[in-house]
């Protein structure tokens, strides 16, 4: 069911404007709910967000941070088709290409057209970041963890890094191959995740099917492809959104639910409603629940942070979308140039993104001590930096990007319903089988729809072609910035 809300229909709150909130409120309208969204932001879109800011008089946009999805985040790309925004992602075959900046040496990640796993063999066997012993252990580590049980309680206490030590794989090889993939995709490095959300990202991203792997991203700011294209299909379904509006406390009243929240002025108001789906961050989430509501307390989770170190050249230094390194602070390098709309107001320039993960080291470093490092080794990487002059230098910062997927916290990611009818999670940090990616966000936010619509009628994920996705026009945000340095 695809349409506007019944006038008549159950009523339900969803806390949280994010990629969880926004599914959530897709889906639970598509099924007939009449659907408020509580956001205390100033926009849609949560953790995929964008502003704009002047560079030397012109206007570029900004994503608070890199993101991007592979070919087997297939409810996030539907998502992308629903809000009609999957045209403006491009998605490529695996072919990362990964810089030692010591030896200037370069591998590359690429998929061969082989069934899975032969797909990856020819790029382990070559990759010349590592000796034939090292390629040989950490190829037979990563194969073998097909066979790991990845929703064994025993298994997620495990920690990856001491499971690849007893499986003879070298730190070296950890360092310059397997936390390639581990530090993008679960924002820690094999040491400090559990054995049983790495095998889920490596049994379902690189090791089940050879297109699996294929990576996306946007070809627009995250402000458009996300909240400004949610904001316009909520309007079309007829849902209210409150933004500026801060959820306070839930409680149940009888058998209905009301929701303190504040309005931008800071006045306090409730709102009624037969059901509330909570979409916040799990650090939030605790406290805005009665007591009784979870079974155990998701604030127990820890988090990550992500750092990312935005650079405007004077000319190209980069020649691809995008590339890795190792032992090195730029972990992965974006060019930016035309997703921002710099490329059509200053062709000549070019601006890259540096993506940091994992990045405690980094997060609460001033910026002067930040570009202190990052330049150089940028330039070590792309030695056309060395002769460019530097345009512009900013950072933006989320200390509490992802909740860290540390040996044991499976137990603390929350199913989608409470002890309390009615009352429903979403987020990323739930228990949707994924590390806190969008893809988890949008699983988990389908998740809560389809609890409501048992409730009021039938709920089914969108059901579309996910084949052929191809980059469209840019359009640049216009939003203010936040959490940007200079």
């Amino acid at each position: 069911m695809n349409g506007t809300r019944s006038a008549d229909g159950p009523s339900v709150v969803i806390i949280g404007g994010g990629l969880a909130g926004l599914a959530a409120a897709i889906g639970a309208a598509d099924a007939g709910w009449r659907v408020t969204v509580v956001e205390a932001r100033p926009r849609l879109g949560g953790l995929t967000h964008s502003f704009t800011r002047e560079v030397a008089g012109e206007r570029v946009a900004v994503d608070n941070g890199q993101h991007v999805f592979l070919r087997c985040c297939s409810a996030y790309r539907a998502f992308l088709h629903r809000l009609g925004v999957a045209g403006q992602t491009v998605l490529l075959p695996l072919d990362v290409p990964v810089v030692d900046p010591a030896t200037r040496r370069k591998g590359r990640l690429r998929r061969d057209p082989l069934p899975a796993p032969l797909h990856l063999l020819r790029s382990l066997a070559g990759y010349p970041l590592l000796s034939l012993r090292e390629r040989w252990t950490a190829a037979r580590a990563i194969t073998a963890l097909r066979r790991v049980d990845r929703n064994s309680r025993a298994v997620d206490q495990r920690s990856f890094g001491d499971w690849l030590a007893q499986r003879g794989v070298p730190q070296r090889a950890v360092d310059r191959l397997i936390d390639v993939f581990t530090v993008a995709t679960l924002n820690a490095p094999a040491a400090l995740v559990s054995l049983g959300i790495a095998a889920m990202v490596f049994q379902d991203g690189l090791l089940t099917d050879r297109t699996a792997c294929d990576i996306g991203y946007a070809t627009v700011p995250l402000g458009e492809l996300h909240g400004s294209a949610a904001g316009r299909l909520l309007g079309a379904l007829g849902v209210r959104v409150l933004l500026r509006t801060s959820a306070r406390s839930v409680m149940p009243q009888g058998d209905r639910w009301q929701v303190e929240v504040a309005d931008p002025a800071g006045v306090p108001r409730i709102l009624d409603a037969d059901a509330v789906v909570v979409a916040v961050p799990h650090d939030r989430a605790t406290r805005l629940l009665p007591p009784g509501a979870l079974p155990v307390s998701p604030g127990l989770l820890h988090s990550s942070p992500i750092i990312n170190v935005h650079v405007i050249y004077d000319r190209r230094v980069l020649d691809r979308p995008f590339l890795a390194s190792v032992e090195s602070p730029a972990q992965f390098i974006f060019d930016r140039t035309t997703a921002s709309g710099l490329a059509a107001v200053r062709p000549e320039w070019q601006y890259l993104a540096v993506s940091v993960s994992a990045a405690t080291r980094w997060i609460r470093e001033p910026v002067a001590a930040i570009r202190a490092v990052f330049l150089p080794a940028v330039q070590e990487i792309l030695p056309d930096a060395r002769t460019a002059e530097v345009i512009d230098f900013f950072v933006t910062r989320e200390p509490q990007a992802t909740f860290l997927p540390e040996p044991g916290s499976a137990a603390y990611r929350l199913g989608t319903r409470t002890r309390l009818p009615g009352l429903f999670l979403a987020g990323a940090w739930t228990d949707t089988g994924w590390p806190a990616t969008m893809e988890g966000a949008v699983r988990s936010g389908w998740a809560a729809a389809a609890a409501l619509g048992e409730l009021s009628g039938r709920f089914d994920a969108p059901v579309v072609d996910l084949r052929g996705e191809k980059p469209g026009n840019v359009a640049a945000p216009r939003e203010d910035p936040a959490g940007v340095e200079a």
